[in-house]
């Protein structure tokens, strides 16, 4: 039998790619996250870690491990809400940012409703600063999606960072004006790259402007030009601008979930459902 302690300390070390992340994610020690990991070890007879003073990083087994854990895991919480959380009933007013939509969030949200037939669930799909707004104003009670710089609050649900993506016969010599496919302001994205062009002094223009991602993966395999988006949700068909190309590098930043003013059983089950979900969603 695997211990679910030993797997759930060890699965937020995976994601996290940090003894000292996890242990804060989970309130332990330090030692007692390293000692849960190595018991994991002991009991499968293999590396799952390869870790220095710098770095961690996932072995071969310790990827197979990842998708077992989190199976695992998934289970148990999805039997334990079963029994506990079967009379969870309410309004729920769920904001997500247009980066999730494609993903299998909305299979997430069909297990939700499944479990959870009382609750009505509205969900809102927009940018993510306009989302944010939207819960600082009480008009969400749950909200998952990209943390603006300088925000605090909320759970971090993995880091991620914004690469450059494009058709993949796409080209762009070093010198060249960029062609940008991007949302409207206010957009984390169109931000990060926007910024990071001026500061590296390369020209740009704005080749398209779309609120949906649809429409930007539309307009950038019609080789309209490219998109900064998230490297963990790269949209099928794109794929990364080659460094060739010259572009500089963009910001790294967090999906978060977050509550609203106030907290209700509806928005707790599902932030739940969602953080036991991770690496559904970035499959």
């Amino acid at each position: 039998m695997l211990d679910p302690v030993l797997l759930r300390s060890f699965v937020t070390v995976a994601r996290t790619l940090s003894f000292t992340g996890a242990a804060r994610r989970l309130d332990l020690g330090q030692s007692t996250v390293s000692q849960h990991v190595r018991k994991l070890e002991d009991v499968v007879a293999r590396p799952l870690l390869r870790r220095d003073t710098h770095s961690v990083e996932l072995t071969p087994d310790g990827e197979a491990m990842l998708e077992f854990a989190a199976t695992i895991l998934d289970a148990g919480d999805r039997a334990l809400a079963h029994f506990r959380e079967t009379r969870v009933h309410g309004r729920l007013r769920f904001g997500v940012s247009e980066d999730l939509v494609q993903t299998r969030l909305p299979t997430i949200l069909a297990d939700f409703r499944r479990r959870h037939p009382q609750v009505d669930l509205e969900l809102t799909v927009g940018l993510s600063e306009n989302l944010e707004q939207q819960i600082d104003h009480g008009e969400l009670d749950l909200l998952f999606a990209k943390r603006s710089p300088g925000r605090t609050g909320g759970t971090t649900v993995w880091a991620d960072r914004f690469v450059w993506v494009a058709e993949p016969g796409f080209g762009l010599a070093p010198e060249e004006t960029v062609p940008l496919v991007s949302y409207p302001p206010p957009s984390l994205s169109r931000a990060a790259a926007v910024a990071a062009l001026e500061a590296r002094g390369r020209s740009w223009r704005m080749a398209c402007t779309s609120g949906s991602l649809s429409g930007l993966r539309a307009a950038a395999l019609a080789g309209l030009g490219v998109v900064a988006h998230a490297e963990t949700l790269i949209p099928d068909g794109l794929a990364p601008v080659p460094s060739r190309a010259g572009l500089p590098e963009l910001d790294a930043f967090d999906f978060v979930l977050t509550p609203g003013r106030r907290s209700t059983a509806p928005a707790e089950a599902l932030s739940r459902s969602i953080r036991t979900s991770v690496d559904r969603l970035r499959s």
